[in-house]
């Protein structure tokens, strides 16, 4: 077994230790002999992506079955094994998500209108009746994004460019933050490299600094919610690339020029308290506006 299949049954096991693994174990044997001697473009034996689709649905915590279906993906498309077969050997509901995600596979990308963007995503959302197939194809095009640099350069913006308009706004509309977010910054670094690594590097300058003062912001938030007994759930992440560019694009600024480089979230559990912990947020800290 490889690594992609060690590091996914560590990953499920913590939150699903009644996942049928031995199910997993067959998705994964039969993706490894119908994938055998082909590669992707990197190089790597085919199998790894399928697995780290896999993990992928693992770290967003789905149900075993849609995983058995992350890894089977590309089965019916890219290699001799039919639907009928997958049906056979894994049951009717992992047979209908790989027959979902393929189907999902074929609708043609080839307008550069938003208006047809917009259309493309409300088609996904209909023709995908089961959620999960949406999520599969979101981690499936996520890996591919993360393994984009060994495709050939023209098809890197291509894609890239397809991420942005399609893909990073589906996982918005489902709530998938941290998925969009990477789907954002990886098409940002093919769209506008100089921008991206730019950026990078004068952020990462401060870095430091910058997760201090989230780290000291989350404490005193913390702290002053337990005086007025509040219950909160605070934590605090520095703002990913791609929402950096885009508000110094919208609003011509230079970087340091633009302050809200950091969020802050508070989950409490009441309305009320959520009020609460606004108003002691403002006398805590200046309100600066719409920056």
């Amino acid at each position: 077994m490889g690594d992609g299949y060690t590091r996914l049954i560590k990953r499920i096991k913590k939150y699903n230790p009644n996942c049928d693994f031995v199910l997993i174990e067959k998705a994964h044997n039969l993706s490894l002999e119908a994938h055998n001697g082909q590669q992707r473009e990197s190089g790597d034996p085919f199998i790894v992506h399928p697995m780290e689709v896999a993990n992928i649905l693992a770290d967003l915590e789905l149900d075993c079955t849609a995983i058995v279906a992350g890894i089977l993906h590309d089965i019916v498309e890219d290699t001799s094994y039919t639907f009928e077969q997958i049906k056979e050997n894994f049951g009717d509901e992992v047979a209908s998500l790989v027959d979902g995600v393929t189907k999902l596979g074929k609708i043609p990308y080839t307008t550069k209108e938003e208006l047809q963007a917009e259309n493309l995503r409300k088609m996904f959302l209909a023709m995908a009746k089961d959620i999960r197939v949406i999520l599969i194809k979101l981690a499936d095009r996520l890996h591919n994004m993360r393994t984009l640099k060994y495709i050939p350069e023209e098809k890197q913006v291509e894609k890239a460019k397809e991420t942005l308009e399609i893909y990073a706004p589906l996982a918005h509309r489902l709530g998938i933050s941290k998925i969009k977010w990477e789907l954002e910054d990886l098409s940002l670094r093919y769209l506008d490299p100089k921008g991206y690594y730019g950026l990078v590097n004068k952020i990462a300058k401060k870095r430091r600094e910058r997760e201090a003062y989230i780290s000291e912001i989350v404490k005193t938030i913390h702290e002053k919610t337990a005086e007025i007994g509040i219950e909160a759930e605070i934590e605090g992440r520095p703002k990913h690339f791609y929402s950096i560019y885009r508000k110094m694009v919208q609003q011509n600024k230079t970087l340091e020029q633009i302050y809200d480089l950091f969020a802050v979230r508070v989950i409490v559990s009441t309305v009320k308290d959520c009020y609460a912990v606004l108003g002691l947020v403002h006398e805590i800290y200046k309100h600066a506006g719409k920056i």
